[in-house]
């Protein structure tokens, strides 16, 4: 297994949505499996030659990556579920940072 990513600037990875964030309707790569590895405890991704381990509440971010729903969907969503959390600041990022990897369309 490889590296982590979390919904913080500690993932490592680059980029960011730019602007149209609203608009853009995140869903995973059709290569990219989310999957939920019960004996750690943890979600995953899994990707053709790599899996990624997620922290925090990154695979709750991404289970709302459907296709249907767009940036600004995803942020209220979670806004409601973790009211005073950074959801707004820290969404969007992480979620360019993995269309940045190819992991999101």
């Amino acid at each position: 297994m490889s590296g982590g990513s979390g919904l913080g600037g500690g993932s490592g990875l680059g980029g960011g949505l730019g602007g149209g964030s609203g608009t853009w309707r995140p869903a995973l790569h059709r290569s990219v499996t989310l999957r939920h590895d019960h004996v750690r405890g943890t979600d995953l991704l899994v990707l053709p030659e790599r899996v990624v381990v997620l922290h925090g509440n990154a695979g709750s971010v991404l289970r709302l990556c459907d296709g249907a729903r767009d940036v600004d969907g995803i942020v209220a969503a979670l806004q409601a579920r973790h009211p005073g959390a950074p959801v707004a600041e820290e969404v969007p990022d992480f979620l360019g940072r993995l269309r940045a990897e190819g992991w999101l369309t």
